[in-house]
């Protein structure tokens, strides 16, 4: 395989585990419902 296959390859995977981590912590906060309440009382403020 050559360098730039490997380079495809490799930044691949990255977006991969970087979506995988977003999806997770994304997880965790909807996962505590205090910060649930705090989310939408922030968003009802702003009308």
């Amino acid at each position: 395989m050559d360098t730039r296959h490997r380079h495809i390859r490799i930044e691949r995977a990255a977006w991969l585990v970087a979506a995988v981590a977003a999806l997770g912590a994304t997880f965790a906060l909807y996962a505590r419902p205090a910060f649930l309440v705090t989310l939408i009382d922030q968003i009802w403020s702003c009308f």
